[in-house]
């Protein structure tokens, strides 16, 4: 819900404050105390085990004259979606699923690549090192093919054995950027300094929403989003506020349904009379996208986001967060960043 202004005479840290706290007594009041740690992670003993589980499993298809076949839950059907306020997507517990036969033309390569990364987790895990997705690709890219056919492996794998990702000692290649007055020590011990870096853009990769996550759960620290007032924009949001379709399965480790959606927003472009020549229209590609957001369970329950995307799509134009340089090149630091953190204009 949007809050109110607090008066000229508070400053935005006194309004982030008062905000926090209303996240927290929200919490209580939905008898869900704050978790003091995030979400805990599978043991190294725990995933070997549930590795040893499948190889026996295949082994004993194979004494009984049977092919072998991994039952994978499917996470590209809102069928098995549910949506929870305080979670997000999440998969439901029984859900449709889809065999990888091995005795199949259509899937016997996918089986044996499932059984060759299972093999590799296996390895990281009992050594105790880590690889990253792009590292499992370049130890064979001829039999994988391209990234993608290794990134969704490695997720159908860690749905499978219900367990996260990191749990399988495999990272993703960073492409998320970090800005701040923030400093801290990385399990190995690498002590990294945020003070140096640059601010954060696109499409969230998994460690950039653990670290959000990680910021939420340990210090409470009220998070915004500040995105291009555009379809994609908005979507970005969504994975970081209530998780994806395709990672559902994980996202109590994932998801900060307290985040708040600064800005851009629509209704800002007309509240400070942003130039048509300035804006940009909405491809079909964009209606399409924002037609299937408007769809989502969550919408129900954030009726100023709807009400934000319908005046984008009345519109039928969209608009970057550089529109607003048309006012002074500073304007986003100088004045629009402060403003709405002082008066509350966030949703």
């Amino acid at each position: 819900m949007a809050f109110a202004p607090m008066g000229p005479e508070a400053s935005f840290f006194e309004v982030l404050d008062r905000h926090r706290e209303s996240l927290l007594a929200a919490l209580r009041r939905g008898g869900r105390e704050p978790p003091s740690g995030g979400s805990r992670l599978a043991s190294s003993s725990e995933v070997l085990a549930s590795i040893e589980n499948i190889i026996q499993d295949i082994i004993t298809s194979l004494a009984r004259n049977e092919a072998p076949a991994f039952t994978i839950d499917n996470r590209s059907s809102w069928e098995n979606i549910k949506f929870e306020d305080s979670v997000g997507l999440q998969m439901v517990s029984h859900c449709t699923t889809r065999k990888i036969k091995s005795d199949s033309p259509k899937s016997a390569q996918k089986f044996a690549l499932i059984l060759k990364i299972l093999s590799m987790i296996y390895k990281l895990v009992q050594s105790n090192t880590y690889a990253t997705k792009r590292d499992i690709y370049y130890t064979d890219s001829q039999l994988f093919g391209n990234q993608t056919v290794v990134d969704n492996i490695i997720n159908d794998i860690s749905c499978m054995l219900k367990v996260s990702r990191r749990s399988l000692h495999i990272l993703s290649t960073s492409k998320g950027l970090i800005a701040g007055n923030l400093r801290y020590i990385e399990e190995d011990g690498t002590k990294v300094n945020c003070t140096c870096g640059a601010t954060g853009k696109g499409v969230p990769d998994l460690n950039t929403r653990l670290l959000v996550k990680k910021l939420w759960d340990t210090f409470h620290v009220p998070v915004f989003t500040l995105v291009d007032a555009d379809p994609h924009g908005i979507e970005i949001m969504c994975i970081y506020k209530y998780g994806s379709m395709s990672m559902s399965f994980e996202a109590h480790h994932l998801t900060v349904p307290a985040i708040r959606w600064l800005g851009l927003l629509p209704s800002d472009l007309k509240r400070l009379n942003v130039p048509k020549d300035s804006l940009i229209p909405l491809t079909k590609r964009d209606q399409m996208k924002l037609d299937s957001i408007l769809r989502r369970p969550y919408v129900t329950c954030q009726p100023f986001w709807r009400k934000e995307m319908e005046i984008m799509a009345d519109s039928k134009m969209k608009a970057e967060i550089q529109a607003l340089t048309f006012l002074s090149s500073d304007y986003l630091s100088r004045v629009y960043l402060p403003n709405k953190l002082k008066f509350g204009g966030w949703i």
